[in-house]
Order: C-alpha cells, then sequence, then structure tokens
C-alpha cells in the first residue's frame, strides 16, 4: 500500500490516510451560524475519503471575523448545527477537526466576490484590532493596538471557543497562526512594534501564540491533536523567517502542539512568493528535520503521485490539499486508484467502484 494511504495515528485519533481537507473559508454564514452548505461542502469531502477534514477558519468572537460571512464559534447556539456536521463526518470514517481563528488587522472586510475590501461604516464596520496600529494595506482602517485587557479579552474567547468546538465533537484543534491573521501579525516584526512583553524581542513576539497554545492543550486534555498553522516566512526582507519557525516549532512542542501545519505569506503586502507546484513543501521538510514534529505539506499539490512523493522522502506527514478538494471532492478515491490501492467506497457508491 502506498504512505499516502497508511494510517497515522496521533496522540488517541487514528486517521485512515495521510490526505486531510484544508481549512478553507466559505464565507456563507449569517452571525458565525454553520448551515446546509457546510453541512453539503464538508460531508461530500468525507464522503470522497478524506483522512481528516478541518473546518474553515472559525471566529473565536464576531470582531475576529475576516467577513460578515464567516463562521463562528463564539456563543453556545452555535454548537448545534457543528455537532450534526461533525457527526456525518465520523459516519464516513473521516476524523473532524476545527481551525480556530482572530483575523486581526484583515477582519472588516466585504467577501471575495463582493470586493475584499474593507467595510465602510455605513456598510457596518467594525473596529480592528492587532499588535500595533498599523494597517496591512496602507489607505485601510488604523487597527486599534491591543491593551492588556484586550490580550486577556482574546485568551478568554479562545478558551471558551475549545471547550464549545470540543461539545461539538471535533476531535483535532488547529491554532489559525498564518496568513497574515492575529497571531501572525504578532509574531512578525513587520506588524509588532510593541514595546511590552509582547513585542520586541523574538521571544515576546512568539509569547501570546505559546500561551494560547498551552492553554488550548490544558482544555483539550491528553486525548487529542492539537495543530498550529503558520506562515512559515513572510517572503519580505526583515521579516518572519524560516529560521524563526523552527524555533517557535520547538516551542510549540513543548507547549504541546502535535503538528505544524506549515504555509506561508499574507502579512505583507510587499512580499514576493515564488509561486509553483509544491512550492511551500520545503518548509514542512526543514521544521519536520529539525524539530521532529509532524508537519503539513501545503501548497499546489495537485496529484497523487505528488503526494506520495513528498511522504516517500520524509518531507513531511500529512499531504493539507484546498484547491484541489474544490475541483474534486472525491480526491482521495481516485488517487487510491491511481496509486493501486483498494480502499473502501461508501457502500452507496460501491457500484461505480470498477
Amino acid at each position: 500500500m502506498s504512505l499516502l494511504f497508511q494510517p497515522l495515528t496521533i496522540r488517541n485519533i487514528q486517521l485512515k490516510n495521510r490526505i486531510v481537507v484544508s481549512p478553507m473559508c466559505e464565507y456563507s454564514s449569517t452571525d458565525g451560524f454553520a448551515n446546509d452548505w457546510h453541512l453539503v461542502h464538508l460531508g461530500s469531502r468525507a464522503v470522497g475519503g478524506a483522512g481528516l477534514i478541518i473546518m474553515e477558519a472559525t471566529a473565536v468572537s464576531p470582531e475576529g471575523r475576516i467577513s460578515f460571512g464567516d463562521l463562528g464559534i463564539w456563543k453556545d447556539e452555535h454548537i448545534n448545527f457543528l455537532k450534526g456536521i461533525t457527526t456525518f463526518i465520523k459516519t464516513q470514517g473521516s476524523v473532524p477537526g476545527i481551525q480556530l481563528a482572530h483575523a486581526g488587522r484583515k477582519a472588516s472586510h466585504h467577501v471575495p466576490w463582493k470586493g475584499n475590501k474593507s467595510l465602510t461604516a455605513e456598510e457596518g464596520a467594525w473596529q480592528t484590532i492587532a499588535p500595533s496600529a498599523i494597517p496591512h494595506t496602507i489607505g485601510e482602517p488604523l487597527p486599534k493596538a491591543m491593551t492588556p485587557e484586550d490580550i486577556e479579552q482574546l485568551k478568554n474567547d479562545f478558551s471558551e471557543a475549545t471547550k464549545r468546538a470540543l461539545e461539538a465533537g471535533f476531535e483535532v484543534i488547529e491554532i489559525h497562526a498564518a496568513h497574515g491573521y492575529l497571531f501572525n501579525e504578532f509574531l512578525s516584526p513587520l506588524s509588532n512594534f510593541r514595546t511590552d512583553k509582547y513585542g520586541g524581542s523574538f521571544e515576546n513576539r512568539i509569547r501570546l501564540l505559546l500561551e494560547i497554545a498551552a492553554n488550548t492543550r490544558k482544555i483539550m486534555g491528553e486525548a487529542l491533536p492539537l495543530f498550529v498553522r503558520i506562515s512559515a516566512t513572510d517572503w519580505v526582507t526583515g521579516g518572519w523567517t524560516e529560521g524563526n519557525s523552527v524555533q517557535l516549532a520547538d516551542k510549540l512542542k513543548d507547549a504541546g502542539v502535535d503538528l505544524i501545519d506549515c504555509s506561508s505569506g499574507g502579512n505583507s503586502p510587499e512580499q514576493k512568493i515564488p509561486l509553483g507546484p509544491m512550492y511551500q513543501v520545503p518548509f514542512a521538510e526543514k521544521i519536520k528535520k529539525e524539530t521532529t514534529l509532524l508537519t503539513g505539506a501545503v501548497g499546489l499539490i495537485t496529484t497523487a503521485r505528488e503526494a506520495e512523493n513528498i511522504l516517500v522522502n520524509g518531507h513531511a506527514d500529512l499531504i493539507i490539499l484546498a484547491r484541489q478538494f474544490l475541483r474534486d471532492p472525491y480526491f482521495p478515491l481516485h488517487a487510491a486508484k491511481e496509486l493501486g490501492d483498494n480502499v473502501a467506497w461508501p457502500v452507496q457508491y460501491d457500484r461505480a467502484k470498477r
């Protein structure tokens, strides 16, 4: 059997294969609630054979949303529909995960198909927050520099969101610390100009993420996996680097994190990203080899052979796919056929397997 279809056990959770549905914002919620779109979207990927399905970036507070359409988990009323989704995912032999997020200075925007621009006051804009009062892009509204009270509120929001995620039946939690959102803003010297214990030195800039990770692990207990998605580099001179990511991963391991989901960029409009097939895989390889943490490879991985070769070469432990799953919800079933693996199909579809 190929490595892609060999199971992987992380703590007490076994994934039936190494294929993961990446958290992908659908911008299809009202007041943070999941709905039938999310059930069908994620449920079809479970039917399609993914080992782990991570719910999109889910805001821990209303102010943490990228847009009005973002999914949320800031109140107990959000739990019930989410529980229906996780229950269905489990019936298909997949594991349900969720990405907990706060958009920071990149909050309060239109959904992508309405231009993705900052909301105006007339459109219902809200005050964004960030480590420092610096906008992501010139001309955007200034975020508010977070006070100590804001930081304590954020910690509480993540704690409560974690409890709700567990009640909703999620078995993997991922903290979103990538793509220019709040934790990424704290990590990077391009966006963090604080002079307190959360800014300045590398140790100070990583402090908040480490505190959140350690507290999330405490609430989760020891049985379930905890992931963190990072931007391994800002792709900007003077910004966050691969070396910083290795150092951070070592600290996150001590905080109880099991896997680093290795993405990049998103924190500066000055970034220059050399896009190409598997362009982010070297980040996963470097962190895996230098820290012994599990890693997930992401970024323009589109074929079964690419995914298998990443695993065979020891570059990562999981293959985390986004756009390819939008093109093909049944990618794992098709990949198994291509690699010569005989995997189970849903009994309702079995007559089409041969």
